[in-house]
């Protein structure tokens, strides 16, 4: 995988912030293979629940993640809809739902050798 198109790798996760390869820094992340950007739930009207929608993952597969991790938050708090997983299924993607500190360590460990996208939420 060329390195333009890598997935960025995730320095830290604490509590409210995850740092990114590069020093930038958010509370809630998208990453895909060539960078990152701000999660910001209020483009898409996501909330805990029902939790994450098909239009929050739609960009990681334009940007060519064949591989998608969403995190449900520290406390687990945040939900996947059923029409989320239906529809990364339908589209022929991997996904993996887990809690945030182990989805952070399965996205690192996969960003050397696959296109994967993340969908980060370093709160509840």
């Amino acid at each position: 995988m060329t390195p333009e198109r890598q997935s960025p790798k995730i320095e830290d996760i604490s509590w409210g912030t995850t740092r990114v390869e590069g020093g930038k820094s958010y509370k809630d992340v998208k990453l895909f293979p060539g960078g990152s950007r701000e999660w910001n739930w209020n483009e898409t009207g996501t909330s805990h629940s029902p939790g994450i929608q098909p239009a929050d993952v739609e960009e990681l597969i334009e940007h060519g993640a064949s591989t998608v991790i969403l995190s449900r938050g520290m406390a687990r708090r945040l939900q996947v809809q059923d029409s989320t997983l239906d529809w990364l299924d339908d589209q022929g993607i991997e996904v993996e739902v887990l809690p945030t500190e182990d989805a952070v360590e399965e996205y690192n460990r996969r960003t050397e050798s696959e296109p994967v996208g993340a969908l980060i939420h370093s709160t509840c």
